[in-house]
């Protein structure tokens, strides 16, 4: 056993489950309902122990003001359309993306336990969160997750001046048995919005290649820099563009041609999303499939590590990790993210819990 570790100066650690409530607490003080609002709660925690603070409880507060603003529909009507037993799209009324999304997850793998394969589209809904989380719901389940989202255009596209397109997502999570699902959340930005954020506060300069200025020219400077510039240049671009038609156009509801027109509606923000669910045993027998799974897992984690590598690892699995980790020691929250909690519970008249260790 090892020695739970101190969390960085400055950070706030809190218990799971007290952080989990804190925050399924402020969300329906802030108007959801109080299955939704733990919904909403579970997808941040989650994040927030694997370690991406971009997705964790810092969009607490962010979420609360798009519901006070009417951005974020706090009393969805979802309703699923459907002409085939293998897919459906899910209108999402504007309900919060993790909302959505994880009734999306629910519904697809229902269906590819008949069809063996599925697919739901998620039409109108406000910021999906985490995507992994997503996937990897369907991956608990026994089955292949994949997803995409495409949103707000906010990234450089190669060749074009300014923004173009959005930093959409990718995630995949694999079902193993012995090691963690294999889990790749990726987005098609070379760095996230919040990292230039990030960076300016700090002062410290951006990686080259990885931001841009509001014309289009690369900038190391993160207080010119407005958007970052897609991952792999055309690569990165090129699947930005795909995931708008894969989930956008493929629902019904584009937002890139809106958004690039002169219809004012067109900026309204809007996120639209497409989840997958494969079940192994369409395919043959499943504890086969995890079977091979982990030893296609094992034989990598067996390759000798580069000079200087702490190791070999698959996607997902030093997060698996620290999410454990964390899950038994707290989940530390930034001073900012604190203060900002404490100030909406404050003004909600929400208890906060008492943290475990560091400032508080």
């Amino acid at each position: 056993m090892t020695d739970t570790p101190a969390p960085k100066p400055g950070r706030t650690l809190v218990a799971a489950g007290d952080l989990l409530d804190f925050a399924a607490a402020l969300l329906e003080k802030g108007g959801l309902g109080a299955e939704d609002a733990r919904t909403t709660a579970d997808v941040f925690v989650w994040a927030a122990q694997r370690g991406v603070d971009s997705h964790g409880t810092a969009r607490v507060p962010a979420y609360l003001d798009l519901l006070a603003k009417g951005v974020a529909n706090a009393r969805p009507e979802i309703t699923v359309e459907s002409t085939t037993p293998a897919a459906a799209v899910l209108d999402a009324d504007r309900a919060p993306g993790p909302v959505a999304l994880t009734a999306a997850a629910k519904e697809a793998v229902s269906r590819a336990r008949t069809t063996g394969i599925a697919t739901v589209g998620v039409r109108r809904t406000v910021h999906t969160g985490a995507i992994g989380y997503y996937v990897s719901k369907i991956a608990e389940a026994g089955l292949v997750g994949i997803g995409f989202v495409s949103g707000m255009p906010n990234m450089g596209y190669t060749g074009v001046k300014g923004a173009a397109v959005a930093t959409a997502p990718l995630a995949v999570a694999v079902p193993a048995r012995s090691h963690a699902p294999l889990l790749l959340d990726m987005a098609t930005a070379t760095i996230a919005l919040g990292r230039i954020r990030q960076a300016r506060v700090s002062g410290t300069p951006l990686p080259e290649g990885a931001a841009a200025m509001e014309d289009g020219t690369p900038t190391t400077d993160p207080e010119k820099a407005v958007m970052p510039l897609p991952l792999g240049g055309v690569k990165g671009s090129g699947m930005s563009l795909a995931f708008e038609l894969l989930t956008s156009v493929l629902v019904g509801a584009p937002i890139f041609s809106s958004f690039h027109s002169d219809d004012p509606q067109g900026r309204k923000h809007r996120q639209n999303a497409l989840l997958i669910a494969v079940d192994p045993s369409a395919f043959g027998d499943p504890d086969d499939f995890t079977d091979a799974v982990d030893a296609t897992l094992g034989t990598l984690k067996e390759l000798p590590a580069a000079e200087g590598a702490s190791g070999v690892f698959y996607p997902g699995e030093r997060s698996a990790a620290l999410s454990a980790e964390r899950g038994r020691s707290g989940v530390p929250v930034a001073p900012k993210v604190w203060r900002e909690l404490l100030e909406r519970a404050e003004a909600l008249g929400v208890v906060p819990p008492e943290p475990v260790g560091g400032a508080g």
